[in-house]
Order: C-alpha cells, then sequence, then structure tokens
C-alpha cells in the first residue's frame, strides 16, 4: 500500500509517502525476484471463481490519488509492465468535484484516465476520505455511491474494488460497500491478504519514507520483522477503542433527540 510518491510532498503526506527512487528500487526488486503484479479486480475474480494465481502474485496499490502516481510511479510501472491499483477519494482530485481537503498536490482527471489507459485499475476511496465507520447511515451511502458514480461517469466503467479511508471499516461499512456494488476491498492490518479474511477485508502491508529495501524485501517475501508494524498496530487498537466510544456517543444522542 502507497500513497504519495514524491521528492518534497507536504508535510501531512510526508510519513506515508516514498521517493521516486525508493519506489522504482522496489519494482526493480519485485521484477528481479520473479513477482507477478495483477489488480485487485483480478485477485478477486481468481479467488471467487477458484481461478489459478500467477506465479509469487503481488499487488501494487495506491491510496487517495496523489499527483507523484502519476509523475513519478508510472514511469517505473511502464518500465517493467506492471499493473496496480489506483483508489482514489474523487472529492480530493482536481476538477468539477474537488471539495477541498486533500493534504498534498492531487490527480486530475485527465491524468486518472491515462493511468487507467497504461494498466492501472481505478477504485474507490469514498468521495471525501472520511473515517467511514463514524459516519451515520445516509452519509455512508452517500460516501460510498457519489464515489462509485463520479468514477463511472468520468471513466465509462463502473469501478469494482474499494479500499477503506485510513483502513477503517465495521460489519456496517462492508455491507453498504457491498450494496454499493463494490465486489471487493482492501483494509490495511499490516499483513498479507489470504482468502480467509474474506473479499471485504483483504489487508496489505504499509510502505512508507523510512521503508528501507531490506525491509520492503522481508514485507513481500511474507516475513516481517516483530518491530516493522509494532507501533502501528498498538496505535490502531487503542484508536479502534477510542472510535467505538465516539461512535457509541453518537448513537446516543441521536437516540436522545
Amino acid at each position: 500500500m502507497y500513497h504519495a510518491v514524491g521528492h518534497r510532498p507536504a508535510r501531512a503526506a510526508y510519513a506515508l509517502s516514498v521517493s521516486p527512487e525508493a519506489f522504482a528500487e522496489q519494482m526493480e526488486l519485485l521484477g528481479e525476484r520473479g513477482f507477478t503484479p495483477l489488480t485487485t479486480a483480478q485477485l478477486g475474480a481468481a479467488w471467487r471463481g477458484g481461478g489459478k494465481l500467477p506465479k509469487r502474485p503481488v499487488l501494487i496499490t495506491f491510496d487517495d490519488g496523489y499527483e507523484g502516481v502519476h509523475r513519478h510511479a508510472l514511469p517505473a510501472l511502464a518500465q517493467h509492465g506492471f499493473p496496480s491499483t489506483l483508489f482514489v477519494s474523487t472529492g480530493w482530485l482536481r476538477g468539477p468535484y474537488d471539495g477541498g481537503g486533500a493534504i498534498d498536490t492531487m490527480l486530475d482527471w485527465d491524468q486518472v484516465r491515462e493511468l487507467a489507459a497504461a494498466g492501472a485499475e481505478i477504485g474507490g476511496h469514498s468521495h471525501t476520505h472520511p473515517q467511514m465507520d463514524q459516519l451515520a447511515d445516509d452519509e455512508l451511502w452517500s460516501e460510498t455511491v457519489r464515489c462509485r458514480e463520479i468514477l463511472t461517469e468520468e471513466l465509462g466503467t463502473r469501478p469494482v474494488s474499494f479500499a477503506y479511508p485510513y483502513g477503517y471499516s465495521s460489519r456496517r461499512v462492508r455491507r453498504t460497500v457491498r450494496e454499493a456494488g463494490f465486489a471487493q476491498s482492501l483494509a490495511v492490518g499490516n499483513a498479507l491478504a489470504e482468502r480467509r479474511q474474506g473479499p471485504y477485508a483483504l489487508e496489505r502491508v504499509t510502505v512508507r519514507r523510512r521503508t528501507g529495501i531490506e525491509e520492503f524485501e522481508r514485507l513481500v517475501e511474507g516475513r516481517p520483522a516483530a518491530r516493522d508494524f509494532a507501533g502501528d498496530r498498538l496505535l490502531t487498537k487503542g484508536y479502534a477503542v477510542v472510535r467505538r466510544v465516539r461512535a457509541a456517543g453518537r448513537k446516543v444522542s441521536r437516540i436522545r433527540v
């Protein structure tokens, strides 16, 4: 899971960014180690239909829709003929639906179409990038369906894959994504995706600015060191409790009203 790719990303995007040089080195390693990148849609179709996956399959995914994916990542992907999946928040992209809130320079719709033409699957990532498990039912439906409708209108094909902003989901969120017409969805989890996780809770590993090439190799080989994501997991567990308390408080407030 990647986010921004750039030399000098905005401060808010820096920790979850990678440099163009690091990204190119990582793609080189995938090629040298014999990995076969595929799209999220291809993975979902293979697992649902009992199809055979290619040798050493790997997903290369980008969240949010940062401009550097087109400027810096696309040339490296094209050099190796690697497909990828780009999950965009439609209200963050530059263009007629831009509602503000983006933390760095984003793609415009022409660039998204160029990425699609070059072999990237374009998936949904909500409209305004909220914590979806904190939304009321009508807001949750709107965020999911509006993203799907805009992507369909702009690209001419209906998206089939989704990724949860911040990786947060719940049974209610996953049910909404399924009912909105998405066939599979990705979380974070910082673990390898497995069929037992189900099509709407597939996990990924995070690649970030401090991820060195040796750590990257461990991640794609499925043998991350205990220290790699220890801090992330502690924060995730703690914040999950906070979000549940907040959601319960809002539910009580609505009942009182």
